[in-house]
């Protein structure tokens, strides 16, 4: 699908299927965080980052999620693509927190924003461990500017 050109972050457009909305015909609420990890998991997967079966070939892919927030602005409603606009606001030693946005495709409506913090975990004692030196990369390309000091 196109993608849309940001400042910041990235812009994956993601499919909204007729078994994402609920019975009054907008996507439910719970299908966000599933859309999010879809819009996600291909911009990894293409920089080298993907899970194949095997956590120890991708290490950073071993991670949990902390905490998930999220506003709900306006709905989404029937099926077709929706623009989710990502970055990073952090990328600690084991941690990351990502901002998102859900857009309509042509960016004019904000449907949903929030946020999303994760671990990485050690796959044999499932504490924290560091992120690799790829994961690191990946990340540079995400993490938002700090703003300018006026």
């Amino acid at each position: 699908m196109s993608q849309t050109t940001v400042e910041f972050g990235h812009v994956e457009h993601v499919p909204v299927h007729f078994d994402d909305l609920d019975a009054m015909g907008i996507l439910h609420n719970a299908r966000y965080a599933v859309l999010l990890e879809r819009a996600l998991t291909p911009y990894w997967a293409e920089r080298g980052v993907a899970f194949r079966g095997d956590v120890h070939a991708a290490p950073d892919v071993f991670h949990a999620v902390r905490e998930f927030t999220i506003a709900y602005r306006a709905p989404v409603t029937g099926v077709g693509p929706v623009a989710v606009h990502f970055w990073l606001e952090h990328f600690g030693t084991s941690s990351a927190r990502y901002a998102f946005e859900f857009r309509s495709v042509d960016g004019s409506v904000l449907h949903a924003d929030g946020t999303r913090s994760i671990v990485r975990l050690d796959p044999a004692t499932l504490r924290p461990t560091a992120w690799t030196e790829a994961a690191r990369a990946v990340a540079a390309t995400l993490l938002r500017p700090a703003p300018a000091p006026v």
